[in-house]
Formats: C-alpha cells, structure tokens, sequence
C-alpha cells in the first residue's frame, strides 16, 4: 500500500464517536429514515417532536449483544430503544457516528416518551451479516403526505457501522448500493499491509502528514478526565487511581490502566462526549491509544514521537481487524492493548523485531477473552488489557518472546495475528451464539 492509501485505511478507521457505535448505528439509521420522510413530504422538521412514530428496527445478533446493557449518551438510561427513539426526533445522518451529536433535554424526554408508550420495537434479523440494521420509520399523525402516500421509510446499514447500503420511501427503493461485504472481498484479495509496512511508515512518513492522530489524546483524553471526575459506570479507572498507596503505586503501568478505564468508565455508562474509535469501535480506540497518551504524559514525550506511536498502534490493530472482522466473540480490547504495547515498545526505543514479539506476547497472553456485549463492565477488561499490553511491551524489550512452539503462536507474525482472527471470526461463532442466548435468557 501507497503511504496516501495507508492515510487514507487510518482516517476512515480512527474516527469520533458519541457513544457505543452498535446504539449509535441504530441512531443511525433511523435518523436517515426520518430525514427520508422529511425529504418526501411537505413538512417542516419540526414534525419528530410533534408526530406519533412506530419505529421498527431489525438487527443481526450481534448489534443486540452489544446494545442491551450499554449507557446512551445524556439518558440515563441502557438500550437500543432509546437510541432509536433519539435518532427519530435528533438524529442528524450528516454526522455519521456522531448522529447525536447536540442532544437537547427536550429531545431526550421526547424519546423516553415514544419508548414508554411502546412506540419502538426491536427484532432479531434473519441476516449473515455480523453488523446489521434495517429501521423503518412510520409516522401516524402530523404530516402534509398526499392521500396516497404512507409515510413510511426505511434504511439499512451493513458491515460497518455508518455504511447505508438501502434507503426506501413508500415501499420505492431510493438508493441501493454494493453490500459493504462484497466490496470487502475485493479488499481482502488486493490487501497486502503488513506489519513491516506498518512500522516503516510510522517511522518514515513526514510528520505534517500524520500529524492529524493526535486528535486521538484531545478527545480521550477528555473522556478519561470526565471518567475521574464524575461517578461512571463501575468507577473502574477511579479506583484505580485513588488506590494508589495501598494498592496500585504510582508507577506508569498504574496510571495507564486507570486513565484508560476512566475514558471506558465514561463512554460505556452514557457520557456525552465523543471517543476517537478505531475499526467502529470507541473502546477499542481509548485502548489502542490512551495506553500510549500516558505513557507521552508520564515522561513527557514530544508530540511528533507520539504521534508516530499512535500511528503504530492504531495500524497494528487495524490491521489484526482486517482478518477478525469488526464484531465477533473475541473481545476487542485484545486487538486494541495489542496496539498499544507496539506504541509502548516504539517509545521506549524498541525496534521492528521488538514489536513483534510484543505481538505474538500478546497473541499468546488474552486471545481467548470473550465479548459478553457492550456495558460498563468493559472498562474492568480494558484494565486488564491495558496491564497485558505492558507486561508484553517489557517483555519483548528485554527479548523475551513467546516460542513458536506454544499454542498459536508462529515465527512468522502475520500467521499468528492471521491465527487470531482465525480463531475470533471463525473459531468462536457458536460460542457468539451460546453468549447472546445467555443474555436473552437473563
């Protein structure tokens, strides 16, 4: 890959995201449908805080896994029915994962309201597809639609959380474009980044050019402050950092894993404030770089050191994404404390071969943690992800390298990280399953 392609693969993976991206893409994708029925009737906007909707989203079972028990922005409340209700009367398309961004108190009331009187209802889809929505939007009252027209729309997103492949208006297909899946089976055959490719372009590319990542510690850098002032979720990160004479010390290893759970505090349990997520998810973006942050903040580390390791980190993990997929049994957090340990290794003067060991320690050390959905208990495993990462980073510095001879682990590190997303795509799909029926059977 061309070091603009390898830009490119970066800025549409590390973007900002208010809130859990599986809630958020429902938001989505109802705030299109109600846009749609904007665009087709005569009628102003004001109609979503005046009109009677039913809202009818089907998602693949992983969206559910993943939207059940985690905070939505500003509401105080748990689920996909409210960021569906949100997404109906605020919901802005343009803003992609950030569609709720600018939220009101009136339109929270507003969507508790449509969620109390039963105006929205969820369903299983019967779809392969891991990341799926279909939302359909139908307005009862309040509308200047012709005598012949239902107002009714509907939009679909597949494969990756902001892609729109379908939109409808009144049963007529709008647009239609190729499923996310079948463009990504021309990906798959023409990819050829490794992490050879990954560490020379971190080194190598001009400064000015990469300089942009570093939007990665203004936004979760906030979230982790907003985590240690305010009483989030498990107040994971706080405990942390409030133990540290009698438990944690004050050592960078402690003050990594509690910045890092404080940002994952905050996000899971419903903040308002945006995370740079990396491969459509904000935790795993905290993970692969709040480690790295704290490590530029505990020993002063210049911005342009930083942002190469950040560059680092957040390709690795990409790249590791590329052959897992975006949603699966496996954890995500091992895939981001992955990342980070490279950024780790970087900043402390490690080379190439250093970061692969770091890779294959921590392909050897947590590749069995499972996702159990999006929650506040997430940011407990971002802890345990974060103190991972370390341990292999220190590792790998001292030449310590798991053996080839154990488990998954290959001399070659593409065949192990090909081995992780082996055993997280295909490996662990009836344990997905048997997850989510636990969870539905609660």
């Amino acid at each position: 890959m061309t070091a603009d392609e390898i830009i490119a693969l970066i800025k549409r993976e590390v973007k900002p995201a208010l809130g859990c991206t599986e809630p958020i893409a429902v938001a989505l994708a109802v705030a299109k449908a109600a846009e749609i029925i904007n665009d087709n009737c005569s009628c102003c906007d004001c109609w979503r805080m005046q009109a009677d909707f039913r809202l009818d989203v089907a998602v693949s079972g992983n969206i559910l896994k993943n939207g059940m028990g985690v905070g939505i922005p500003g509401t105080g409340m748990v689920g996909l029915p409210v960021a569906a209700a949100l997404g109906a009367v605020c919901g802005d398309s343009s803003k992609g994962l950030e569609v709720l961004q600018g939220l009101t108190p009136e339109a929270v009331e507003r969507a508790k309201e449509l969620v109390s009187k039963g105006c929205v209802h969820i369903s299983v889809a019967d779809t392969e597809h891991l990341l799926y929505v279909k939302a359909t939007v139908g307005v009862e009252g309040g509308l200047q639609a012709s005598a012949e027209v239902d107002p009714h729309a509907y939009a679909v997103i597949e494969d990756d959380h902001d892609r729109i492949v379908e939109t409808s208006f009144a049963d007529k297909i709008l647009m239609s474009s190729e499923s996310a899946a079948a463009a990504k089976e021309y990906v798959q055959d023409s990819y050829d980044l490794t992490v050879k490719d990954i560490w020379d372009f971190a080194l190598s590319a001009p400064y000015e050019s990469i300089s942009f990542i570093l939007g990665d510690r203004e936004l979760n850098l906030a979230l982790a402050e907003e985590g240690l002032r305010g009483d989030y979720g498990l107040r994971v990160g706080k405990a942390i950092r409030e133990n540290q004479k009698e438990v944690f010390g004050d050592d960078y290893l402690s003050y990594a894993m509690g910045m890092t759970a404080a940002a994952s505090d905050a996000r899971m349990a419903g903040s308002t404030l945006p995370a740079m997520s990396n491969s459509g998810s904000g935790n795993q973006g905290i993970t692969v770089s709040m480690p790295v942050i704290a490590y530029a903040l505990k020993y002063k580390v210049a911005d342009e050191p930083l942002a190469r390791a950040l560059i680092l980190s957040n390709l690795v993990a990409i790249h590791i994404k590329h052959y897992l997929g975006k949603l699966s049994a496996l954890c995500g957090c091992v895939v981001a404390s992955t990342g980070s340990a490279c950024g780790i290794v970087y900043l402390q003067g490690g080379s190439y071969d250093q970061v692969c060991a770091a890779i294959k320690n921590m392909a050897g050390n947590i590749t069995g943690m499972v996702c159990d959905g999006a929650k506040v208990g997430c940011a407990m495993k971002v802890a345990s992800g974060v103190s991972c990462a370390v341990q292999s980073a220190v590792l790998a510095l001292r030449g310590t390298c798991i053996p080839s001879t154990d488990g998954i682990i290959e001399d070659d590190v593409e065949k192990t990280i090909r081995n992780i997303g082996t055993i997280g795509s295909a490996g662990m799909k009836v344990t997905d399953r048997m997850i989510l029926d636990i969870m539905l059977c609660k």
